[in-house]
């Protein structure tokens, strides 16, 4: 008799163990997928220098080209007191 009630524990705690497993699985089965809403973000165009011989401040169109041209171009003779802050004059930095 007690061999009948162990294996009827088993079994009920199996059951369950089972119907639980299931009702989480058919949970997601109710789930609608779709596409993710996608939202517009505006980029700003960066214009693209390049290094390509200019070293002056008088041949810079914009503060950020001159930036640019400090931070990845060689032998520029745009900040004289070295602060990082290019063309400080021309552009009223």
């Amino acid at each position: 008799m007690k061999k009948l009630l162990f294996i009827g524990l088993i079994g009920f705690g199996g059951w369950q163990y089972y119907s639980n497993n299931i009702e989480e699985k058919n949970s997601f089965s109710n789930v609608s997928f779709s596409a993710p809403i996608q939202t517009k973000t505006q980029t700003v165009p960066r214009p693209s220098y390049t290094c390509d011989g200019r070293q002056h401040c008088s041949q810079m169109r914009s503060y950020e080209e001159a930036k640019y041209f400090i931070s990845h171009c060689p032998n520029t003779k745009m900040d004289g007191d070295h602060d990082g802050i290019p063309c400080e004059r021309q552009f009223n930095k």
